[in-house]
């Protein structure tokens, strides 16, 4: 309990990476408030320069999701891309947080994680959600493959 506690506290004062919203659709109309949507937004990695995620997700409307209560959905995907030439900032370490996002006004967050596949020299993002009792099975992957000979 102690670790959630703990982990809870790091991610909801420090943000790894910022995103910059590219888009949303209307999911489901509201007569008071914001429609419920799914929105886009896209991130760069902070640690690896040349790569850029896109990422979906659910986001509720109506009065409590205008005034922050209302407790967004897990349903996310990531999508990661190569977008330059690939530098590698400092050393990786496994389930590093690359992004996260409250999706409640207490307890629950969406993180973005990273991984490096060593062995075929490929990134993988991981976008989950959890609480701080209980967090959702749901999630999505994306890898990027380091290429060495990028074209400029």
């Amino acid at each position: 309990m102690m670790y959630y506690a703990a982990t809870f506290l790091v991610f909801l004062f420090v943000s790894p990476a910022f995103a910059e919203e590219i888009g949303s659709v209307s999911t489901a109309f509201k007569l008071l408030g914001p429609s419920d949507k799914i929105v886009i937004e896209a991130f760069d990695d902070p640690q690896v320069n040349g790569v850029a995620c896109h990422l979906s997700r659910a986001k509720k409307g109506g009065v409590t999701g205008a005034v922050g209560f209302a407790t967004d959905t897990s349903d996310a995907s990531i999508a990661c891309r190569q977008i330059g030439p690939i530098t590698i900032k400092e050393e990786l370490k496994d389930g590093d947080p690359v992004f996260n996002k409250r999706t409640s006004i207490l307890f629950k967050t969406m993180q973005v994680v990273r991984f490096f596949d060593k062995k075929r020299n490929v990134l993988v993002y991981l976008v989950f959600s959890d609480k701080l009792v209980d967090g959702s099975p749901k999630n999505s992957i994306s890898t990027v493959p380091i290429f060495n000979n990028w074209a400029k």
